[in-house]
Order: structure tokens, then C-alpha cells, then sequence
């Protein structure tokens, strides 16, 4: 009889936790959504309404529109450096991926992956239905370096070249090592956990304690439900953010409080290596100009993926940029603006030079 009641005792006690941290989930999602409206207009894109943000104006005949796309994990906000400074000489559009930032979660983004070719589609109808001219310069980091090849294998014809920052390599991910298998793996787990946690209002609670100047507490949830690697992770892409404007800050930590950005990611996490084998195929040869800029510290294997695809365009160029990590567009804005207005210079002349290797300075 003691038992039992112990035992009653206890379920009751983590039923009443479980249901206070939906509370504070869902109270908090909805001031967030009071707090921070999306800047643009939410675009019917098919399978979900995506937003998209923009900026600034063509000026002259001739000037292409530049178009955002962030990495795996990351939102619009991430070009918050750079969006500004090219809407001064041209228009300018940063978009959500579906599952990200303002946008809605897609209508398959509940089962299976998502596939290269399906973001890609869901790129082109938001730009179409925003009426943005073409051809377009495509900028994409990381993660979004699949989708812009993907684009420029698929359409050459609405790109006048891309701009990638630190893409990552598809030969590394298109054949996975064991190591980056078992990468992948635990990062797909993590983003299970993650959205679990999400739920019950756990991530909120430790990042409104972390961007609040508290440590231990966020630490210790870190350790707890995802090892070191979690807090690493943690603390670098904190430090990664602290390098936007303040105000951009509290918008990050609301999105990533919410668990369809945890859903999303693991569905392009699962997506990943046919996504990577099927742009390597399909984009051996491209006729798009193409600009990377490649981060001081990349990897071997990611420095000789990246000049294999300058080589597989009719106008390539790989720069080293020095003082950057592979967020390059926070560390070194300045490089990746000027890159920017390279590329979307109407004379021809100004096209980057073939296969032209120098140090970003």
C-alpha cells in the first residue's frame, strides 16, 4: 500500500512537471509570436507558406536580383549582415526554408526527407510568385550550397551565377565516411531529442537563461541530454550569434524554441547523402558562373570538393578567406558583399576569372 502510493506520488509529481513545461511552451510561443512578426510576407510555396523578405530595388537593365539561401539549421536571419549592404545597389530576397524561422512546416516535412530537388521546387515558387526577375544570383552557405548547385544544374538559364560561402563538399557527404555517418546519426538523434525538449518547454527555459547571462544552468541541461558535444555545440553557435546585431538575438532564440525547427532539420539531416550523390550526378558540369568562398580552416576534403565545382563551370573562382571560420558571412561581411557585387555586375568583364585561387583579402 505504501508503494503504491510512492509510486502514484511520483507520476503524479512528473505529470504536473510535464504539464507546467507545456504551459510555459506554449504561453511562450504565442508572446513570441506577438513580440516578432515576420519582416515579409508569408508565399504560398505548394506544400506550406514560406516567408520571404525584400529588400531594396534593380537598379539599371541588366542588374540581377541577389537571393539568399541559409544553411542546414540556419533562418534568414543569418544574412542580416549582408542583406542591407546588397539592397543598396540591387534588390535583395532572404527566405525561410519550410520548418525554419518565419515559415510554415511543409505538408511532408512530418515523414520521410527532405529531398534536394523538393527545396529547390519550393524555392523557385516563392521567387515566381514574388514576380523577382531572372536571371538571379543565387548565395547560399553550407548546407544551402547543395541546393544553389542543385538549382544551377536544373535551371541555368534563371541564374547569372552563385555565390557560395564555405559550401559543404558532396563528395563527404554523398558517400559518407563511418565517422560521418555515425556524425549524422547522433546529430539526427540529437534533433529528436531536441524536439522533444522543445515541446516541454526545456530548450526555452535553458536558452532564456543562456542569453541572460546565466551558464550553469544551460550547461548542465546540455551535458544532461546531449553529452560535450552538445554543450560545444551550444557554446559555438552562441558565439556564432553574438556576432549579429542585438536586436537579431531574441528572434534566433524564439525560432529555435520552437520544435518544427528540430523537426526540419532532422528531415534534411536523413535527406542529406541522396541529396549530396544526386547534385554530384546531376551537376558534373555546370554553366552557371560560379564564386566560393572557402574558410581558412576548411577541411581537406571540403577545400578539394570546393575546387572541383569551380572547375566544373564555364567562369569559376575559389577564394581563401583569411580570418574566417565557415560563418563567413559574420566574420568577414566585407568579402562576401564585394564577391556579391562581382557577381551581379552586368559587364561581363567583371564575371569572375577562371579557376582563380587567392586569399580573400
Amino acid at each position: 500500500m505504501v508503494l503504491s502510493n510512492i509510486l502514484i506520488t511520483i507520476v503524479a509529481m512528473c505529470a504536473v512537471v510535464l504539464l507546467a513545461g507545456w504551459l510555459y511552451q506554449w504561453l511562450g510561443q504565442a508572446r513570441d509570436v506577438r513580440r516578432f512578426p515576420p519582416p515579409g510576407r508569408l508565399v504560398n510555396a505548394g506544400g506550406a507558406h514560406l516567408h520571404a523578405h525584400v529588400t531594396g530595388h534593380i537598379h539599371g537593365a541588366g542588374t540581377p536580383p541577389v537571393i539568399f539561401e541559409a544553411g542546414i539549421a540556419a533562418s534568414s536571419l543569418s544574412w542580416r549582415l549582408i542583406e542591407p549592404e546588397v539592397a543598396k545597389f540591387t534588390q535583395a530576397v532572404t527566405y525561410d526554408r519550410a520548418g525554419l524561422g518565419w515559415s510554415e512546416a511543409s505538408n511532408d516535412s512530418a515523414g520521410g526527407g527532405r529531398d534536394v530537388w523538393r527545396l529547390v521546387e519550393e524555392l523557385r515558387a516563392v521567387l515566381d510568385r514574388l514576380e523577382i526577375i531572372k536571371p538571379r544570383v543565387l548565395v547560399a552557405h553550407s548546407f544551402g550550397g547543395l541546393i544553389a548547385t542543385a538549382y544551377a544544374a536544373r535551371y541555368p538559364e534563371e541564374l547569372a551565377g552563385i555565390v557560395l560561402v564555405d559550401p559543404v563538399g558532396a563528395e563527404e557527404w554523398a558517400n559518407p565516411s563511418a565517422l560521418n555517418a555515425r556524425m549524422l546519426k547522433r546529430a539526427m538523434l540529437l534533433s529528436r531529442l531536441g524536439e522533444g525538449l522543445a515541446r516541454l518547454g526545456v530548450v526555452r527555459f535553458a536558452l532564456n537563461r543562456l542569453m541572460g547571462g546565466a551558464r550553469v544552468t544551460p550547461q548542465f541541461i546540455a551535458r544532461a541530454t546531449s553529452g560535450r558535444s552538445g554543450q560545444a555545440f551550444i557554446d559555438r553557435m552562441v558565439g556564432q550569434i553574438r556576432k549579429l546585431p542585438p536586436e537579431v538575438w531574441p528572434m534566433i532564440q524564439c525560432h529555435w524554441t520552437d520544435p518544427k525547427c528540430f523537426r526540419l532539420l532532422r528531415r534534411q539531416l536523413a535527406a542529406l547523402p541522396g541529396s549530396a550523390a544526386s547534385v554530384l550526378r546531376e551537376a558534373a558540369q555546370l554553366d552557371t558562373p560560379v564564386m566560393v568562398l572557402s574558410a581558412a580552416d576548411a577541411s581537406v576534403a571540403q577545400r578539394k570538393a570546393q575546387q572541383r565545382l569551380v572547375e566544373s563551370a564555364p567562369h569559376g573562382s575559389l577564394k581563401i578567406v583569411e580570418g574566417a571560420g565557415h560563418w563567413i558571412m559574420l566574420d568577414r561581411p566585407d568579402v562576401v558583399v564585394a564577391a556579391i557585387r562581382e557577381m551581379a555586375a552586368a559587364n561581363p568583364s567583371n564575371r569572375p576569372a577562371d579557376r582563380v585561387i587567392d586569399g580573400g583579402r
